[in-house]
């Protein structure tokens, strides 16, 4: 018989999602890992196959109890008015606050701007698939928020909002100011934007 797991599978996936978020999946080593869990390397190898397996289960842990949870009222199927705008400040709280792990940004935007994602199909699905959620939640509180427009000018609307807050989450790991000022410019343009008159493209009123 195999020995039994004597750690907190959850526990250990959680340290080690700290760890990637705030160090990045290159730049945490394996001795990182084993310091942040607790665990020796062969432990971690044992549970979870590699430290690209470990990342896996990160990546599901984020979703489910980070990312997805943010979008939680923009992706119900009748989003209040005010919930973009209630998503948008409090995510701009996350990421000013001194104690919040939202200061190292989003752990798969982050991703995508490494070799990671373009060396492995199943982390850039995963984050593609990540990212057409926000546009779809932002897409739906932009329905919510602004039915005095048509489709076309909601579209476009939601395109501008969901393009400031993947910046901001972008932004947040080097440049905290830049990511607020990024939410507070999609918090603006929700409110102000209006389309141009007898022409099809459109635009914000400053």
């Amino acid at each position: 018989m195999g020995r039994q797991r004597t750690f907190d599978h959850d526990e250990v996936v959680r340290s080690a999602r700290d760890l990637f978020w705030s160090r990045g999946y290159a730049e945490a080593g394996i001795g990182e890992l084993e310091e942040a869990t607790s665990l020796k390397r062969s432990s971690l190898y044992h549970a979870f196959g590699s430290k690209r397996g470990l990342f896996e289960a990160v990546v599901v842990d984020y979703l489910a109890h980070v990312a997805r949870p943010r979008l939680a009222a923009l992706r119900q199927s009748d989003p209040d008015p005010e919930a973009l705008e209630r998503y948008l400040g409090a995510l701009r709280a996350e990421i000013v606050s001194p104690s919040s792990s939202a200061r190292s940004g989003c752990l798969l935007v982050n991703a995508a701007c490494t070799p990671l994602a373009s060396e492995d199909e199943g982390v850039r699905r995963i984050i593609a698939e990540y990212t057409d959620e926000i546009r779809g939640a932002v897409r739906a509180g932009v329905a919510a928020r602004r039915p005095d427009l048509d489709d076309a000018s909601q579209r476009t609307l939601a395109v501008t909002c969901s393009s400031l807050v993947l910046a901001a989450l972008a932004q947040a790991r080097a440049d905290d100011e830049a990511a607020a000022e990024s939410l507070d410019a999609a918090t603006a343009v929700l409110a102000a934007w209006q389309p141009t008159v007898a022409q099809v493209g459109f635009t914000a009123v400053p």
